[in-house]
């Protein structure tokens, strides 16, 4: 069976898919020189003609939000994502083109002539970082929890059709659902977690455990060493891992709220790996190619979004015509050109254009001050004696929430302030500490924030656009609600044809469009800075994708040696 599962196979079995709705240095230096007095400084291609290969090393990054824990079911952060991926593995892991391959498994998944039973291998030769093997046992303690009736977590609707999963030997497990099903895609890429270790933690406390909050065990090519709460994590690399004893020996996060001062510290070598944020793009490329001590790796296609989300039963915004306006207020492409230095595209609808069911055919709300100003009063909305809009006695005022510490985001609010007051829309940008605007959206108890996705898995958007996800800690914390919608995506679920798929997704994101419960503003394409010897990358990803395949080189580090750098 391919390892190309939605597009090649997706005729032969079922399509899999589940939408995910819903982000201290290894030495370097300069290269040598046949004289002693005046050693030239390599260029990256230079440390790239000599990669032989050293064991360890350190790799150091940062995130602007802290870490929320260590059972996926649990988060909702792309950061939590990132980082629980050094730990853990799944069944299957995604690609760049968002397909599954296997990681735990053996081979593809199989699934029954009536599309409700899949079966999954397992490989043979996996333990967790105590030594203690992995099997089908933990694959099924593991898949039970979200389908327990104590788990009250966010991701509940992933695993919704799930009926029971089934060990049929060491090695075997069987998933079966209530009903034909596509929805496993993102279903098979979560964690497997220990069951030698959590089967006495009832799933109610799971959320509070040891495990969750400092004491986690996986399977990953890492294990944690030290999370120092609001400053960093540490990690050393799992010597049995299955899949090859990883070459970087240490890997550590730093929290960082302030972007400038990540970037300051990826220019002082306090930080090696980084994704540059576009107001830093000119001069990390200006420090990269005066010092040859970094390379970069520019416009890396990703599926993550920004937005200006706006809270859909708000007085101010339960009217479609104004969401409309507000959109049709903001110079997208101005943002774009001018705040993240060109590394986005305007997107009209939630599925970026790496999805095998992106459409550009949509409803569109350009950027046009004149037509938005007649939107507003066509919904009611006339200029009072200040210039602000009033309607009923009130003025059109909110707070437009960021979290702190994301300076792009708080450059985006102070734009969109200005934009808006030219329509007479009163903005005021509030930042708020990380974990705090984190609690505040999963309340949802704001009006309206800049926000954003990272779409991993298949594109059906359950999990944050249908009524049933608009709940207290769910992803539909913008309370989004529109029958067809909801319609569409069980119909979606259902389909069994990739064409059919197609037309179905494309309805939509349409609507989705049209209803405009957020101001699409981007999708994202990323920078990487990486230190000039260090190999094996994926190109095609950023962050700490794949780290298990990094490496230092030899070449720099005689050089270091050779100018006094160690």
């Amino acid at each position: 069976m391919s390892n190309k599962p939605y597009r090649n196979w997706a005729a032969v079995v079922v399509s899999i898919v589940m939408g995910a709705t819903v982000m201290l240095a290894g030495c370097t230096g300069g290269g040598s020189s046949s004289s002693p007095k005046a050693p030239s400084v390599p260029t990256a291609n230079t440390a790239a003609s000599k990669k032989e290969k050293v064991d360890g090393g350190e790799v150091i990054t940062s995130y602007t939000s802290e870490h929320q824990g260590w059972i996926k079911l649990y988060t909702t952060s792309l950061v939590s994502s990132e980082i629980q991926e050094l730990v853990f593995n799944g069944l299957y892991r995604l690609t760049d083109l968002q397909d599954i391959v296997p990681d735990l498994a053996e081979g593809m998944p199989k699934s029954s002539t009536d599309f409700k039973e899949l079966t999954v291998k397992l490989r043979k030769d996996i333990k967790f970082s105590d030594g203690h093997p992995l099997t089908a046992d933990d694959v099924v303690f593991s898949y039970n929890i979200p389908i327990n009736k104590d788990y009250v977590g966010s991701r509940k609707s992933t695993f919704e059709k799930l009926q029971k999963v089934d060990k049929i030997d060491e090695t075997t497990v069987k998933f079966t659902f209530s009903e034909p099903y596509i929805g496993y895609y993102g279903m098979l890429t979560h964690q497997i977690m220990p069951q030698h270790v959590l089967k006495d933690v009832p799933v109610k406390e799971l959320e509070k455990s040891p495990f969750f909050k400092q004491q986690p065990i996986g399977s990953g090519p890492y294990k944690l060493t030290e999370w120092k709460q609001g400053q960093y994590l540490s990690f050393t690399r799992n010597e049995t891992y299955f899949k090859g004893k990883p070459s970087v020996e240490k890997v550590t996060i730093k929290v960082i709220p302030n972007s400038n001062v990540a970037m300051a510290q990826l220019q002082t070598g306090e930080i090696n790996v980084g994704s540059i944020t576009g107001e830093n793009l000119s001069t990390i490329k200006e420090y990269a190619k005066k010092s040859g001590k970094i390379k970069l790796n520019e416009g890396i296609a990703t599926t993550s979004y920004t937005s200006i989300t706006w809270n859909n039963i708000h007085p101010l915004f339960k009217d479609k015509l104004v969401r409309q306006a507000l959109t049709t207020a903001i110079d997208r492409q101005g943002i774009i050109d001018n705040v993240i230095e060109g590394q986005g595209i305007i997107i009209h609808s939630q599925t970026p254009p790496p999805f095998w069911s992106y459409s550009d055919k949509l409803p569109k709300f350009n950027y046009n001050e004149a037509k938005a100003k007649q939107m507003l009063a066509e919904a009611g909305w006339k200029p009072g004696s200040d210039g602000i809009l009033t309607k009923d006695g009130k003025s059109f005022a909110f707070e437009l929430l960021v979290s702190q510490g994301n300076i792009t985001r708080e450059k985006i609010a102070t734009v969109v302030q200005q934009q808006l007051k030219k329509v007479g829309i009163a903005v005021t940008p509030r930042l708020v500490e990380s974990s705090a605007f984190s609690q505040t959206v999963r309340d949802k108890k704001y009006e309206a924030i800049v926000y954003g996705w990272n779409r991993n898995g298949d594109p059906n958007p359950k999990g944050t656009w249908h009524s049933t996800s608009n709940c207290v800690g769910c992803n539909n914390h913008h309370s989004y609600s529109n029958p067809e919608v909801d319609k569409l995506i069980e119909e979606d679920l259902r389909a069994l044809d990739i064409n059919k798929r197609k037309e179905l997704l494309a309805k939509i994101d349409a609507l989705i469009a049209e209803d405009q419960g957020y101001t699409f503003l981007y999708a994202s394409t990323d920078t990487m800075a990486y230190p000039a010897n260090l190999e094996g990358y994926n190109p095609k990803w950023s962050n700490l994708k794949e780290i298990e395949g990094w490496y230092f080189t030899k070449y720099w580090e005689e050089f270091a040696y050779e100018r006094g750098s160690f």
